[in-house]
C-alpha cells in the first residue's frame, strides 16, 4: 500500500508542474519556490504545537487548491504560483514520507512515525 500512495503523490507532483507550465513564470521561479513551503517548520522554535499548526499550514493541499483556484478566478498568477508551489511541494513531501504533523512531535505524521520501520 506504501508504494501506491508514493505512486499517487508522484502523479499529484506530476500535476503541480502541470499546473505550473500553464502559468506564464520562468522555470526558475519553480526552482527557487520549491522549499519555500518548509519556511513553516520555524513554528517548531516555539513549541511543538505551534510548530505542527504553521507546517500544516504550509503542506496542506486543501490550502493550495484553494489559493490556486482564488487566483484563477481573480485573474492573478501569484495566488495560482503560490497554490502550485504549494501543492507540488506538499505531493514531494509525502513521497519522502513526510506528512502533515501532530502536535507530538516533528516526526509523528499522519502517514506514520518517519524514521519507524
Amino acid at each position: 500500500m506504501k508504494t501506491t500512495l508514493k505512486i499517487e503523490e508522484l502523479a499529484m507532483f506530476s500535476l503541480g508542474l502541470f499546473g505550473f507550465i500553464y502559468l506564464d513564470f520562468a522555470w526558475w521561479w519553480f526552482l527557487l519556490l520549491f522549499f519555500a513551503p518548509d519556511i513553516g517548520m520555524l513554528g517548531y522554535i516555539f513549541n511543538s504545537k505551534v510548530g505542527a499548526l504553521f507546517y500544516n499550514i504550509f503542506h496542506h493541499k486543501g490550502i493550495a487548491v484553494l489559493l490556486y483556484i482564488l487566483g484563477f478566478l481573480v485573474q492573478n498568477e501569484i495566488f495560482q504560483l503560490i497554490g502550485v508551489i504549494l501543492f507540488a511541494h506538499a505531493a514531494f513531501d509525502r513521497i519522502l514520507g513526510y506528512g502533515l504533523k501532530y502536535e507530538r512531535g516533528f516526526k509523528f505524521t499522519h502517514l506514520g512515525e518517519i524514521g519507524a520501520k
